[in-house]
């Protein structure tokens, strides 16, 4: 069985985190091959009862604005799959 080389993409991706003893919140950006820039962002906010644990805050709210960046890029695709086709698609679900 022979395996053909393909090419690598990649995207490159930012996160900033701002945070206060109670707050974290996450800005992202991920920039695709072709130029384009794709922003998120999240919050997380600690219960006054739970431990600071800075790390955590972040875990959530950047995974909360990737999350919004992901539902992005799904929307992004399925449109270029409709433009492509031409015709109306199903859309696409995390």
């Amino acid at each position: 069985m022979t395996h053909t080389m393909r090419t690598t993409v990649g995207w490159h991706v930012e996160m900033e985190f701002m945070e206060d003893d109670q707050h974290t919140r996450a800005a992202a950006l991920v920039r695709l091959p072709d130029g384009t820039e794709v922003r998120g962002h999240g919050h997380a906010s600690r219960h006054r009862v739970d431990e600071n644990q800075p790390r955590v805050g972040e875990e959530v709210a950047g995974a909360r604005a990737l999350n919004e960046i992901a539902m992005q890029l799904l929307s992004k695709a399925h449109d270029e799959i409709d433009e492509v086709s031409g015709r109306t698609s199903h859309p696409i679900h995390a």
